[in-house]
């Protein structure tokens, strides 16, 4: 693919801010991405914004500046944010821009999300049985592949305990204080195997960045970090997939597992060569999932890296360096660009306090949705 780079990055810290609008927090982390690329403004040619409760992104140009450029709005589920990464990449690509700005925001009410079956295309049974209630389909597909991979219990308190560890690391987070195994291991049952202090909260914050051609990038910054690969798919016949009614009997590749083939194709890299991933982690058992169809494992394999510390800050795959969603929650538009702000910290050896030792030269992001979507985006130094 041709030239792609991040030029700039900013992030609104993640959690609970009462007084502050989506508005507020999206305007903030725009114009932190903007100064770290040292441009205004003005100088952004297209823009695409992400949120699934902060409605029209492109109402932001009344605080940002009135002027005419090109502004997409894009809602997608948990893969929000990507779908708008990838638009605005598409935009550099096809010759639109050189320059664009890609924005996710969010400002949800506490408790779960609120959901309704026919806007997802499922009839009302499936909301009026629990399903709609992710974090209770998410637990039976865990139990599922717990059972059919060797995954202990134990391995899942270990993925939440390893997501507050570097969540306390992490000035942006909003759970900032670690918890101990005792705390997460006994905590309330909420839909077995899954437990009170393994299950991610939706939140407030934002996400921007960026993005140019790659030549002018390296004029903007001397740490350019470069979109070598990415691609967005849903879900297909055979994959069993949030919001789908049925499971068929034949079995086919999940859409994480489809768009990390695409990434990898079009960066042309394999997933061997990636030494720093966020993947998505609404629940232990889904970073334990993406792990294997990111390409990142085998099925199964996961029980040892987990185990030895191989995903830990300092192991060799770390994985979720920055608390991941236990441990900053969910504003849905902006967290598929915050796992991008923290690769391009890693990346750029900035990650002050949580600097993976392995000095990476190639990072993966994946998102994960409903009804059933993902993308993957391949980064390197």
């Amino acid at each position: 693919m041709n030239d792609l780079a991040i030029a700039g990055i900013g992030l609104h810290p993640f959690g609970r801010h009462d007084g502050k609008t989506e508005a507020d927090m999206a305007v903030f982390a725009i114009r932190e991405a903007l100064a770290d690329a040292g441009l205004g403004w003005n100088d952004i040619q297209y823009a695409c914004g992400a949120s699934k409760d902060g409605r029209f992104a492109d109402s932001l140009v009344s605080r940002l500046g009135l002027r005419s450029i090109p502004f997409t709005n894009v809602s997608g589920g948990c893969a929000t944010g990507g779908s708008a990464l990838i638009n605005a990449c598409m935009s550099i690509q096809s010759g639109l821009a050189d320059i664009a700005l890609v924005v996710g925001f969010d400002k949800h009410l506490r408790g779960m999300f609120g959901l309704n079956a026919q806007e997802w295309n499922v009839d009302s049974w499936y909301g009026e049985i629990g399903f709609l209630t992710t974090v209770q389909f998410f637990a039976m597909k865990t139990q599922r592949y717990m059972h059919d991979y060797g995954i202990s219990n134990d391995t899942l308190v270990k993925v939440a305990m390893k997501a507050y560890h570097n969540g306390a690391l992490n000035p942006k987070a909003w759970r900032r204080s670690e918890m101990d195994y005792e705390t997460i291991a006994n905590s309330r049952a909420i839909n077995l195997p899954f437990r009170q202090y393994m299950v991610c909260s939706p939140s407030e914050g934002a996400a921007a960045l960026v993005i140019c051609k790659g030549d002018v990038a390296r004029r903007l910054t001397s740490k350019p970090v470069y979109i070598k690969g990415y691609a967005l798919r849903t879900r297909q016949f055979g994959s069993l997939e949030v919001f789908s009614p049925s499971k068929p009997l034949e079995n086919a590749p999940s859409p994480t597992a489809i768009a990390a083939k695409a990434a990898f194709d079009m960066a042309g890299i394999g997933p061997d060569e990636i030494q720093i991933a966020q993947v998505q982690d609404s629940e232990p058992g889904n970073e334990i999932m993406h792990m294997a169809e990111t390409g990142l494992c085998a099925n199964g394999e996961q029980e040892r890296l987990i185990q030895d510390g191989s995903t830990g800050i300092d192991g060799t795959l770390p994985i979720n360096t920055d608390g991941g969603l236990m441990a900053n929650g969910e504003p849905i538009g902006a967290s598929a660009l915050r796992q991008v702000f923290e690769t391009c910290l890693q990346l750029r050896g900035d990650a002050t306090g949580r600097q993976v030792a392995n000095s990476p030269k190639n990072g993966l992001c994946q998102v994960y949705g409903a009804p059933g979507v993902s993308s993957v985006v391949i980064l390197q130094r």
